[in-house]
This record gives structure tokens, sequence and C-alpha cells, in this order.
């Protein structure tokens, strides 16, 4: 029934939507440039790894030795006001439509992440992952990466049809109000370096389901 649920709304909100992406599209590439699309592997359902589509908010900008500005630097107004309402994350509906992610669950994070989680913090893998969710809807980044991962696990464990439901107006209202889009004095999400203790056990726990696929 998710699964359904979930093609059938990407489907039709990639159709409503579409002149919304349409000129989102245009204007980052009148603003920002080519690619239009930042494209990343991530891990998905049990950690399989697939390639995520968001529009891009940055710019390429570099030093004088080709090394990429800060993040800072090259986040300007129009990138901000981008994600402030999460525009960049339409993309995504069709990562939902061919089945990789789903509406509601867990954020799909970094590759890199995988070998760091606790044996609990990797169930966040053990269903799809969402554009939304529920830790997104209570914090969003303005929570720690603990907390984050506490909420992740809770709603894989405690997951239903209206508890979905419920994330989906919850995140609609969250949009609109423009909270917890970045951590305090930041521009993005600093990096998640593990939990105190536990990256050997994280590790353990990753191998070998946590195989790096190929997308």
């Amino acid at each position: 029934m998710k699964c359904l649920f979930d093609r059938c709304v990407s489907f039709l909100m990639l159709v409503i939507l579409s002149p919304l992406i349409l000129l989102v599209s245009l204007l980052i590439r009148w603003k920002l440039g080519s690619p239009v699309l930042f494209v990343q592997e991530r891990p998905g359902l049990h950690g399989k790894s697939f390639f995520i589509y968001k529009f891009r908010t940055m710019t390429n900008e570099r030093d004088e030795s080709g090394v990429l500005l800060s993040d800072e630097q090259r986040l300007g107004s129009f990138g901000t006001l981008l994600r402030k309402y999460s525009l960049d994350e339409l993309p995504q509906l069709w990562n939902v439509l061919r089945g990789e992610m789903s509406l509601v669950g867990p954020r799909p994070l970094l590759m890199e992440y995988l070998p760091l989680y606790t044996p609990r913090q990797l169930k966040r893998h053990d269903v799809k992952p969402g554009i939304t969710g529920w830790a997104q809807v209570n914090g969003r980044n303005a929570i720690d990466w603990e907390q984050k991962f506490e909420l992740d696990v809770w709603y894989v464990e405690n997951g239903s049809f209206f508890l979905d439901m419920r994330i989906i107006g919850l995140t609609i209202k969250r949009v609109f109000q423009s909270t917890g889009i970045n951590q305090q004095g930041s521009v993005t999400v600093e990096d998640f370096r593990g939990s105190e203790n536990t990256e050997r056990a994280g590790r353990e726990a990753c191998e070998p389901d946590c195989t790096v696929g190929t997308g």
C-alpha cells in the first residue's frame, strides 16, 4: 500500500508541479549555470546505493588553486531561497517514482557514514529513505545527529500509513514556517563523525550487508 501510494502521489505531483520544476530549472541555469541538478550516490534500503537528484543550490566558484570555496561563500541568496522552501528537493519525486525512495522515511545521508553507525542507528536503513521524515518535522537540521538518528529509528519501529499522513501534513506546515533549515551558525550541516565509542560496533554491524552497490 505504501509503495503504491508513493508512486501514485509522486507521479501526480510531478505532473502538477511540472511548471514550477521547469521554472526553477531555468532560474538555476540563469543564476548558477550548469549543471542544474546535483546528483550524488546515497545509501537506500538495506544500504544499497542509488543516485539521488536535487536542484543545485551552490555555485562552482573556486579559489586561485582550483579548490572549491567554502559552502558559506558558494551559497548565495538564491540558493538559500531554494533551501528555505525545500524547492531543491523536488527532483527527488523522480527517485520516489523509480522506487528508490519513499515520500516519508529517514533522509538518505552519505555513503561514507555507513561504517560509523551503531547497530541501532543502522536500523534507519530497514526502510526506504524518504523526502521527508519524522526527524525532519521534529527539528530537521536544528537537532544533533544522535537525536536525528533516534527519531529515524523510532519511525522505523512505529511506522504506519497514518503516521506518514501526519508527517506529510507537518512537513507542509514546516516548509511554510521555514524552521530548522540549517544548524545554528552554519549554512549547512556538519559532517557526522560517528557516535562515541561505537564506531567499531557500527562497522561490524554494517559488514557485509552494507556493501556499496553500483547505484
